[in-house]
């Protein structure tokens, strides 16, 4: 939810930085402007996502907050989407990620298949979903782990259940081509629980030999050429 240069988003890019972590940041393109763009920019392992268009909930009370869900016409999201791209992409340039991340996890279906002539190749929500399946052009990349207990502190996990979660997630990318795992960090509530955890994971995986940090952006373009592979050589 990065819109403006804090002290925590400071402490996260120089954390990622001093790790060699690559980080997809996920910027609201309403309520953003220059001065993020530029203090942003000199930091390489950064690439920056298009979060929604101002992270504003349009579904009714009593339902799950979304702001890209079916509550609106598909064409009033899109055009929102289109108009969020275009201004993060006068900011920030090749620093500009292909993949959308909607608030709060959810989107429409019908957003999702006009993703690709908005010019999106990756979406990312949390966890097993796989809105993107069957959309042309178009890979799906979850985070798996989130590091905020939402529904009790709303501060960092218990570092014990978290490592218990993260070797369950390595197992099952043992068994599943080396798939990929994404952290899911929330900077601007980070406590000192959180902050810690996911230093202690950068400084353990970053120096370990069984463990590599990608960029999201390429494991799109590889998921990418997986399926069209296959759709060529079914």
């Amino acid at each position: 939810d990065a819109t403006e240069l804090t002290p925590a988003l400071k402490k996260l890019v120089r954390m990622t930085a001093s790790h060699g972590v690559p980080l997809l940041l996920c910027v609201v393109p309403e309520s953003t402007d220059q001065c993020l763009s530029v203090w942003l920019a000199g930091q390489s392992h950064v690439k920056v996502s298009v979060h929604g268009f101002s992270h504003r909930n349009h579904a009714p009370i009593g339902e799950k907050a979304q702001e890209l869900g079916q509550h609106r016409p598909a064409e009033i999201v899109c055009d929102e989407i289109s108009s969020a791209r275009a201004k993060l992409e006068r900011l920030y340039g090749p620093q500009l990620s292909s993949i959308l991340v909607p608030p709060w996890n959810r989107i429409a279906p019908a957003v999702v298949n006009h993703m690709p002539r908005l010019g999106f190749a990756g979406l990312s929500t949390f966890g097993t979903a796989r809105e993107a399946e069957g959309v042309q052009g178009l890979h799906q990349l979850n985070t798996d782990l989130d590091i905020i207990d939402w529904k009790g502190s709303r501060g960092g996990r218990d570092p014990r259940w978290l490592v218990g979660e993260l070797v369950r997630l390595l197992e099952r990318a043992r068994n599943d081509d080396d798939a990929p795992i994404g952290i899911l960090a929330h900077h601007l509530v980070h406590d000192d629980l959180a902050w810690h955890f996911i230093e202690h994971l950068f400084d353990v995986t970053s120096r370990h030999a069984a463990a590599r940090w990608c960029v999201a952006d390429d494991l799109i373009e590889q998921g990418i050429r997986k399926i069209s592979q296959a759709i060529e050589a079914p």
